[in-house]
């Protein structure tokens, strides 16, 4: 629950409306409570910070000037939707960001009428906004949308295709672009704020208006309208927007609540086409930690509000993206060609590691995955090994170009797919569950995970020995199990499992991290009597078929685990199976992947154990197979 605290404006906030005929002394201190209560709630469920912190002033001041729901406000990406979770009846539940049955940390539409429109990867506001104001202009209504989205997400190209559709279709939207990667520079001062009240007024439209009518007969209507842009730009930027269609105003301060409420008070009366405010704001703002932070607090564990310093877990194995990072930037010593390209996420990746060696071989493109693949292709067409770092989830946003630009042109990217499977209190949006069937359809591709952090690290130098298609690694968020990494590594021969446990009766061939599981599983049936091997696929393309026909001719039950979703490595197994007659003799396989749901935000051993992915449901699925064995035992087992 939220604190109530004494003379606290904030706890009488529950909605939108209850800002409504706030006096701005009111609504600045409302903003001070929000920015605290961010703070506050942060420290406790650790998310995203300093993006939220940012747009305290804003959130309170389009609440204060618009009328949600009925007007439509789409954040992009959600990093920044706190203050805007506080102020739209959620303030209750914040301290249940990011836990399992909580608040999820991105808007959601199934979480709130106040989010129209759920977001979590970036760049999509402006296409889904302009979606809405062609709805609304369809059905007859009258509402407002507004799409608030950063600077970083402007990097994207989906921005400006929405962008030069809305400009042309002259739909009226508002899009707030909330630039954070600058400080607030002199254009951001009073001349700046007098320019664009100036222009967002009612007088100085009509003046244009007439102005405009003079000109046309005239043919001076162009030459006019370009000295106006220009003009304008000269004072205030923004020639790209009008170029593009849309009505710019700005820069300015976007933690001025008084300039904002204005603005947004004369916007809300402009009836055509599109605008852009381009409001500046500091990443952090208000809080002193996040303030002097290289990366302003963007993603933090839970924290001391009084010093700001972080939670830190038990010092225990390195994280698989730093194995990653370091082996990367350890083969860049003796191989110059080697490339690092990343998305907007060198730390996330650890291509940091080797950026800091090698900074002209490391290249951050920003939000830009499409552009990421299709650059990394370039590279590889001139003879230059490039590993594309980028998360499951975001490689989506690239697939045409991993499909049209490396695959078909069999040209050697090494993809390093980091955050495979489920990802903890990020949710859906952010886990790895597809890249095993989309890129095991691709022909020529080189599909591998590793079982722990040292076979991590030979599938890197694995990658970089294949010059001649397409390969990609997929390895989980979070900490290895422990195991030592040689100083030398040795390449895997492709396409080619192992055998880490013998048995009999069970065979469990798994494709990634879960073997550990697998191994758990195997002890479970092994009490019973039931014994078990255990085989560590190593590659799902190509599919070691030896490995796989042995173990369905030796054993009664085949049991497959990956940590992806429906039509990936599993199926490729039975696939082989059916084609090879190894389903002729009466093998028992069963399939295990990750459920076919969206699963919500928890913790990762809850999610796995939501999924059926753990060591007793993997017991529990081969003595059900097998028709004999006890599965109240392997209960006990797992709950001892």
């Amino acid at each position: 629950m939220t604190e109530t605290r004494p003379n606290r404006l904030l706890d009488a906030i529950d909605s939108p409306s209850d800002l409504k005929g706030r006096s701005r002394a009111d609504l600045k201190q409302i903003a001070v409570e929000v920015r605290d209560e961010v703070i506050d709630v942060v420290s406790v469920t650790g998310g995203h910070l300093g993006s939220g912190l940012g747009v305290v002033e804003l959130t309170v001041a389009i609440h204060a000037v618009f009328d949600a729901p009925a007007d439509k406000l789409i954040w992009d990406v959600g990093h920044q939707c706190y203050p805007h979770k506080i102020l739209t009846e959620r303030k209750d539940r914040m301290r249940t960001l990011r836990q399992g049955g909580g608040l999820s940390g991105f808007t959601k539409r199934s979480e709130s009428k106040y989010d129209p429109f759920g977001a979590a990867h970036a760049s999509t506001s402006i296409s889904a906004g302009l979606g809405f104001a062609k709805a609304r202009d369809l059905q007859g209504k009258d509402n407002h949308v507004i799409c608030v989205i950063g600077d970083g997400s402007m990097s994207a190209g989906m921005a400006y295709e929405a962008m030069n559709n809305a400009g042309a279709d002259r739909s009226r939207m508002i899009v707030i672009l909330n630039d954070n990667d600058m400080s607030i520079a002199p254009p951001v001062g009073a001349m700046s704020h007098y320019f664009s009240r100036l222009v967002s007024s009612r007088p100085y439209r009509g003046l244009r208006r007439i102005a405009k009518k003079v000109v046309q007969p005239m043919g001076l209507e162009s030459p006019a309208r370009r000295a106006e842009e220009y003009l304008r730009g000269f004072a205030m930027g923004g020639t790209l927007f009008e170029e593009m269609g849309f009505y710019y105003i700005g820069p300015v301060d976007g933690h001025d609540l008084d300039t904002l409420l204005d603005l947004l008070e004369n916007i809300k009366a402009m009836q055509d086409g599109p605008i852009l405010l381009h409001v500046v704001t500091q990443k952090g703002k208000g809080y002193a930690p996040a303030e002097n932070s290289a990366d302003k607090y963007h993603g933090v564990s839970k924290f001391s509000v009084v010093t700001g310093e972080q939670a830190k877990g038990a010092a225990g194995a390195p994280a698989y993206q730093k194995v990653f990072g370091q082996t990367l930037a350890k083969l860049g010593e003796t191989d110059d060609r080697i490339c690092a390209i990343t998305a907007a996420m060198p730390s996330g990746t650890s291509t940091d590691i080797f950026g800091k060696k090698f900074p002209e071989r490391h290249f951050d493109v920003g939000i830009a995955e499409q552009h990421a693949v299709t650059f990394a292709a370039g590279l590889a067409a001139d003879g230059m090994k490039p590993f594309c770092a980028i998360y499951s989830t975001f490689l989506q946003r690239g697939y045409d170009q991993v499909v049209h630009d490396v695959a078909i042109q069999q040209l050697p990217v090494r993809f390093a797919i980091d955050r495979a499977g489920l990802v903890g209190a990020d949710g859906a949006t952010h886990a790895g569950s597809f890249d095993v069937g989309y890129l095991g359809a691709l022909p020529g591709f080189v599909c591998m995970a590793p079982s722990d952090e040292a076979e991590l690290a030979r599938m890197v130098l694995t990658s970089l020995q294949i010059d001649d298609r397409p390969s990609a690694f997929r390895y989980p968020r979070g900490e290895g199990i422990g195991v030592e990494i040689p100083e030398l590594l040795k390449p895997l021969e492709i396409g080619k499992g192992r055998v880490v446990r013998e048995g009999t009766a069970i065979a469990i061939l798994s494709y990634g991290t879960r073997l550990q599981e697998a191994l758990k599983a195997a002890e479970m049936l092994a009490a019973q009597g039931l014994s078990a091997t255990v085989a560590d696929a190593r590659f799902a393309k190509p599919l070691d078929h030896d490995l796989v026909e042995r173990l369905a001719k030796e054993h009664e039950v085949l049991v497959t685990i990956e940590e992806g979703a429906r039509g990936g490595f599993g199926s490729f197994v039975l696939e082989h199976l059916a084609n090879c007659g190894g389903l002729d003799r009466g093998l028992k396989v069963r399939v295990m992947t990750l459920p076919d749901i969206f699963q919500d935000q928890d913790t990762p051993a809850a999610m796995y154990d939501q999924a059926g992915l753990t060591a007793r449901h993997i017991a529990s699925r081969a003595i059900e197979a097998l028709g004999r064995g006890d599965l109240s035992a392997i209960e006990r087992l797992a709950s001892a």
